[in-house]
């Protein structure tokens, strides 16, 4: 019932942004002025794509999104809703611990009281630790540190926030599970920030599991100064990515680099200075549209540590298009050389090169060895903090970090083809470092 209702909610206001501003006038003019209140307090009507439930027969709705996205509100929304509804609906709200529930999901600035409309008036009993709609439904706020306090009530929904905070989550998890089995069709929300919890991965491998997303970026209800700061500060970085944009960042079994590691590893792009000498490293594609050309430039800095500077890598181009974003590269920095691989013609890659005029000695190297072999000296300079990336690069990191022990690759693509770039260039320049000369790799 509740599903069908919205739908005729959505129905309504679709056709009202049909209307011109002048019949839209004219309609608020002669409507009562309780149904003219109800349209502007309709949530329906401005939230965001990433807020609104999905379609389908769903039993799991997560939204999975950045921090000041507004999911606090489209979970208050959500629930309001039910409780209008549904009279009797009997609703779970799931915190961390207590004090987070209240003070996030009932009396937070987007916490259910404040969604209240103007003829709504929601009572909160702190000693029950519940809250008692108009219609007549009954939210009561449990803790996640208190698994037990789920296990016995029933619910028809349920609303919980930020799970990737939850103490002893799965039994806090399987206890409200249990006890979801009141009316027809009954759902649960979750609304959090992900981090690759045991419980996280495998809510989402259940069945009828739905999900939405959204960043900090997406909200255009925040201040524009406050989103310029975070994207600033934290944009690209790992926390940035989990944080801001919501993305569930998990380091593969086996993995070379993680995400740790990269994190500690990691400077500001202003922090280079002059370096002491430059290298790009190039994988070109082995067809015009076959994968990216990776193209990572890395330099020597002045204390003796190598840094990560650029990545230039280019989507699926053409042997002129990446020719000359490796020559501009190059100029950017006063690159020394340029590392190829040669795997699919050593002539061809120097050849290509020479016609966007790059003039730089370009050393082909053959990739004899597995990728494992290649990488594995250059991440264990990284361990030892010789290796630092001046930035943050996320398409690079993703693939560095899909780099697995063995010769394996699961990361993004088909290729790592950024990461191996970025590896043919610290390798010139560890074995540069290594024999007290500029940097040189083995020749074909």
């Amino acid at each position: 019932m509740a599903q069908a209702t919205r739908d005729v909610v959505g129905d309504i206001l679709d056709l009202l942004c049909t209307l011109t501003p002048g019949q839209l006038r004219r309609l608020m003019r002669d409507l009562p002025l309780k149904y003219r209140r109800e349209l502007i307090e309709r949530w329906q009507g401005w939230a965001q794509a990433g807020q609104c439930e999905p379609p389908g027969d769903w039993r799991i709705w997560m939204i999975r999104a950045g921090r000041g996205f507004g999911k606090t509100r489209a979970g208050a929304e959500w629930v309001s809703e039910w409780a209008r509804m549904l009279p009797d609906a009997r609703i779970a709200l799931v915190a961390a611990n207590d004090a987070d529930g209240r003070r996030v999901m009932v009396e937070g600035p987007s916490g259910l009281l404040a969604v209240a409309r103007s003829d709504e008036e929601p009572r909160w009993r702190e000693g029950l630790r519940e809250l008692h709609f108009s219609s007549g439904a009954v939210a009561t706020l449990y803790s996640a540190a208190a698994a037990e306090n789920l296990r016995g009530p029933e619910h028809h929904v349920a609303w919980c926030d930020e799970l990737a905070k939850w103490p002893h989550g799965d039994a806090a998890w399987d206890n409200l599970i249990m006890g979801l089995r009141l009316g027809d069709r009954p759902r649960v929300l979750i609304t959090t920030t992900p981090k690759p919890t045991s419980l996280m991965r495998r809510i989402m491998d259940l069945p009828g599991y739905e999900e939405t997303r959204g960043g900090t970026n997406d909200n255009p209800y925040l201040p524009s100064n406050f989103v310029e700061a975070m994207l600033a500060s934290y944009g690209g970085t790992r926390l940035g990515r989990q944080e801001l944009d919501g993305e569930l960042l998990e380091d593969v079994e086996g993995a070379l680099w993680t995400r740790a590691l990269i994190e500690r590893c990691r400077i500001g792009a202003g922090d280079v200075g002059k370096p002491v000498r430059v290298v790009i490293g190039v994988d070109p594609p082995a067809t015009a549209n076959g994968d990216a050309c990776g193209i990572v430039v890395a330099v020597e800095l002045r204390d003796g540590r190598l840094a990560v500077v650029e990545d230039a890598s280019v989507a699926t181009p053409p042997p002129g298009v990446w020719a000359q974003a490796v020559t501009a590269a190059a100029a950017r920095w006063g690159a020394d050389r340029i590392v190829a691989e040669s795997n699919m013609g050593g002539e061809m890659v120097e050849s290509t090169l020479r016609q966007a005029d790059c003039t730089l000695p370009v050393v082909p190297v053959h990739a004899s060895v597995g990728k494992a072999r290649r990488a594995e000296p250059v991440a264990i300079a990284y361990e030892r903090g010789r290796v630092v990336h001046a930035g943050a690069f996320a398409a690079l990191e993703d693939e560095l970090c899909g780099l697995q022990v063995g010769g394996g690759y699961a990361g993004p693509g088909r290729s790592p083809d950024r990461a191996d770039a970025c590896v043919w260039a610290l390798a010139a320049l560890l074995e540069g470092l290594k024999k007290g000369r500029g940097p040189g790799v083995r020749r074909v």
